[in-house]
């Protein structure tokens, strides 16, 4: 067991948390669609793009610390 390689369990928990944070993932995509045709490039949507990402983080780390040896 010593040989295994270690497995990212950070990834599995996303996939799990990814459906709890679907008004977070819907703003950042209407932003997207909201700016589709910036030529400017003024506009962004990294604002939305890090609430979804922190919505995940904070779903993950309920459970990730528990699994950490």
């Amino acid at each position: 067991m010593a040989d295994e390689e270690p497995v990212d369990q950070k990834k599995y928990l996303e996939e799990g948390c990814k459906p709890k944070c679907v008004k977070q993932l819907r703003a950042y995509e209407a932003c997207v669609k909201r700016i589709e045709g910036d030529e400017s490039g003024h506009k962004h949507c990294t604002g939305q793009y890090f609430d979804y990402w922190a919505c995940i983080d904070k779903c993950v780390a309920q459970t990730l610390f528990s699994k950490l040896k």
